[in-house]
């Protein structure tokens, strides 16, 4: 990134307050035969085509995109530990049903017997939730991720285990006893649930997609009109319009997370009327498991290349980097930035970087990256 050697400290303030989810039952579910294994050795990967649905006369089909990963699986259904260890050719179809951001949703748990898994289905017009006293239908608005009404493909590292949600209206308080109909796959046509209404955990939630000012470009080169050379400052872009923000101290970070994407905005003082950076897409997100999370893009700014930013000495902005889709159950993540290649211009380098962030803290900086316009005084 910028032209620094040490690696600055974060400005991170106070916790942020998180959302109450309000948990009304919980099931270990039927278990169900694991589908026959296939392995691809060119591809380095196992699949499976799941048991018949029922839904034969749906023929929509699509691939399931941005699946949530429950990472606590195993603490939410502990009795389920030794299940798993004796005998793998069974699959539990766990679930869940919780009060979320006003709403109920249905979490239904897939652990995933192979890589790839086809003919998958999750819900469709016939599934909704009835008040046992009342006769009340609930009936379904969404599904997440967009599946509803289709037979669907999921990619996702075998025992890994899939969240796929379903979305109903809230039920009042003095619901005491439903029935879920219309998700064949984990058992529920008709199935009796008694409401919790109780129970109580604290859970993450998404936030909005953050709006900054994207920066422009201002001139394709530097000076002349030659391909871009790293070893050559003039054939740089140059970019302007930089998102501006408040003072801060340099490099401090925020973050927002949504279930398409992760989206890391970090502040950065401006030295002089014309600036360079790089931003390498080998910059990545690490969460406590390990699993990666790959740099998608700079918003309005190029990648794997040396570039200049014009603005004012004495400017702060902020650049985005978009990522993607960081899980809510991860609560710490870790900024990976390889070190930068050598070049002539100036004789200028610079080290990498790792650094262990807690994602609520940084979630709680984001009205630092609100929107200042330049103050000029003369």
């Amino acid at each position: 990134m910028k032209r620094v050697l040490l690696i600055s400290m974060l400005t991170l303030t106070a916790f942020a307050s998180q959302a109450q989810t309000k948990e009304y039952a919980r099931s270990v579910g039927m278990f169900v035969s694991r589908p026959e294994v296939k392995s691809d050795k060119d591809k380095k990967m196992t699949s499976a085509v799941w048991h018949k649905s029922n839904m034969a006369w749906i023929k929509d089909h699509c691939e399931a995109k941005h699946v949530a990963i429950e990472r606590d699986y195993l603490k939410l259904f502990p009795e389920i530990v030794t299940a798993l260890q004796n005998d793998q050719s069974y699959i539990p179809m766990s679930w869940r049903l919780t009060e979320e951001s006003g709403e109920t949703v249905l979490h239904c748990y897939l652990r995933m017997p192979t890589d790839e898994v086809s003919n998958l289905f999750l819900a469709s017009e016939e599934t909704c939730l009835v008040d046992q006293e009342t006769g009340a239908q609930y009936r379904i608005r969404r599904t997440e991720p967009d599946t509803y009404n289709k037979h669907f493909t999921v990619k996702a590292k075998q025992g890994e285990v899939l969240d796929l949600k379903i979305f109903f209206a809230p039920l009042p308080e003095t619901t005491k006893d439903i029935r879920i109909y219309g998700v064949s796959n984990w058992g529920m046509m008709g199935l009796p649930v008694t409401i919790r209404q109780q129970v109580y955990m604290i859970v993450q939630y998404h936030d909005t997609i953050p709006q900054f000012h994207k920066p422009r470009l201002l001139k394709e080169h530097m000076y002349g009109n030659n391909p871009y050379d790293r070893q050559d400052w003039n054939t740089w872009k140059v970019m302007t319009g930089a998102h501006l923000i408040k003072p801060l101290q340099d490099e401090t970070m925020a973050l927002w997370r949504t279930p398409e994407a992760t989206y890391l905005a970090i502040g950065c003082e401006q030295n002089w009327t014309r600036e360079y950076w790089e931003f390498r897409k080998d910059i990545k997100l690490l969460d406590e498991t390990g699993h990666q999370y790959k740099l998608r893009e700079i918003q309005g700014l190029p990648m794997d290349e040396l570039f200049f930013m014009e603005g004012m000495a004495g400017d702060y902005v902020a650049y985005v980097l978009v990522f993607d889709p960081i899980p809510l159950s991860a609560s710490a993540i870790t900024y990976i930035e390889p070190a930068g290649e050598p070049f002539s211009a100036w004789g200028a380098n610079w080290s990498g970087k790792v650094l262990t962030l807690d994602i609520q803290r940084l979630r709680v900086n984001q009205r630092l990256f609100e929107y200042h316009p330049r103050i000029v005084v003369k």
